[in-house]
């Protein structure tokens, strides 16, 4: 019997692959920065969220959640990985746009991730003129520096991301040391303001989109693309359209107008995500 399905009988948890769910697609596309795939096993991705360490597979037909109870699966992961949204809907709805209905076919598997807000907004500020890679490190560093160790009975499986308190207390010049670089003044100034209460994530969680974004523009350094990302991403808020230099060429690329007012219904953060991991895998994008 393969290793991973030893484990899976022996207090795993495993599920039917629901429909539209590809872990590489959902870990590919850059919505995240703390799941990595694993050297050892195909299909399968080691990463920590809310403060939990998780080892998750995709194989014959079920995801496989490693070391996790139904209780912790219910609780936790099928919030994350939004397994109460109709993907096949969402993709059926924009049929009608040829070139996003060919971008949602090949991009199906991908699900937005339902990330913690204080986490995916200090993410996507480190991630400003940034690549994937030295995000990935940055956020490691950070966490590991300031974060609280994540134990097992085999020991520390990792950190859990710093809470707002932790990065004050590093101070500017903390982070700046962790090679943050003119992100580190961003960091602490978002940091401070949650910490202190003047930017408050839970009434930003109940904001409409067109005042959630302006509120976290109150942040220094956090512009439209940062704050559309951290909403989308951290707020579930799908109706977010980040746009970058990517996303940009991308709309220049196939429609006349180049303007993204194509994707102003409700799911138009999932189209951007269709559409950027299209191009992307199409044309051999590295970022």
């Amino acid at each position: 019997m393969d290793t991973i399905f030893e484990q899976a009988v022996k207090g795993d948890y495993a599920i039917d692959i629901p429909k539209n769910f590809d872990i590489n697609q959902i870990f590919d596309c850059g919505q995240c920065f703390r799941f990595n795939r694993s050297e050892s096993c195909d299909n399968t991705y080691n990463g920590i969220a809310f403060s939990k360490k998780l080892t998750i597979t995709q194989k014959d037909g079920k995801v496989i959640f490693h070391n996790t109870s139904k209780e912790e699966f219910e609780k936790v992961w099928h919030t994350f990985f939004d397994l109460d949204t109709n993907y096949a809907d969402v993709i059926g709805s924009f049929s009608d746009d040829r070139v996003l209905a060919e971008a949602s076919a090949f991009s199906s598997g991908i699900r937005i991730l339902r990330q913690d807000s204080w986490e995916a907004l200090c993410s996507f500020i480190i991630s400003q003129n940034n690549n994937i890679p030295r995000i990935k490190g940055i956020i490691e560093h950070m966490s590991e520096k300031y974060g609280k160790p994540i134990e097992s009975e085999s020991g520390i499986d990792g950190y859990s991301f710093p809470t707002p308190k932790a990065l004050c207390d590093a101070g500017e010049s903390g982070l700046f040391a962790l090679k943050t670089g003119f992100r580190a003044k961003y960091i602490y100034d978002a940091a401070s303001k949650v910490e202190s209460g003047e930017i408050n994530l839970s009434e930003i969680d109940k904001m409409k989109l067109e005042d959630a974004l302006p509120a976290l523009e109150a942040i220094k350094g956090v512009g439209p693309k940062v704050a559309a990302c951290t909403l989308l991403f951290g707020f579930a808020k799908h109706d977010a359209f980040p746009i970058d230099v990517w996303v940009k060429r991308i709309l220049s690329s196939y429609y006349s107008d180049g303007a993204s007012h194509h994707f102003s219904e409700k799911n138009a953060g999932i189209a951007q995500q269709y559409l950027f991991y299209y191009e992307r895998c199409k044309n051999n994008i590295f970022i």
